[in-house]
């Protein structure tokens, strides 16, 4: 009766994992870079190297970031620059709501820390394969940051590029 027990418990166990696994293959990349400390100092530039091999699928990207309570604004700055493999530059200057006018704040979460999944870009398809480089400053007043427990990028595909 126990080992029956037992075993059911291993599948279920089993195929909710596969089940979790097969709800993002179009997952292309994901990663997080730890702010030590919760304080995000401007001299940190969290990198990303993102291995891209289909450049026929049209792409989302995001950045993750994940807040306490500490972190004083409503709002967020980011300088991010993306470099292709060929050497190609972009920066873009990003700003993004974390709470609203009450200061609730956003994104998903236990306790006083709350993701936020940011979208980036949208529709993108890579037109090289090869790996291309994200980095992410932020861009605030302020020198040292408070409350931001990590930043991340991930990439997922959403379609077949038209034509």
């Amino acid at each position: 009766m126990m080992k029956e027990k037992g075993a059911k418990f291993f599948f279920a166990v089993a195929g909710l994992l596969l089940f979790l696994y097969s709800c993002d293959r179009e997952l292309v990349y994901t990663d997080s870079f730890i702010i030590p400390s919760a304080t995000w100092p401007l001299e940190i530039t969290p990198s990303f190297d993102a291995l891209i091999t289909d450049t026929t699928s049209l792409n989302d990207i995001f950045i993750t970031i994940r807040t306490g309570s500490e972190y004083p604004f409503r709002n967020i700055w980011f300088f991010v620059t993306t470099t292709s493999p060929s050497g190609k530059m972009i920066i873009d200057t990003l700003e993004y709501m974390l709470s609203d006018m009450k200061g609730k704040r956003y994104g998903r979460g236990f306790g006083n820390i709350k993701e936020v999944n940011l979208k980036f870009r949208e529709g993108v398809y890579f037109p090289e394969t090869g790996i291309y480089k994200f980095k992410i400053r932020h861009g605030m007043r302020a020198e040292n940051l408070k409350g931001v427990y990590d930043i991340g990028l991930r990439i997922r595909k959403t379609g077949i590029k038209p034509g």
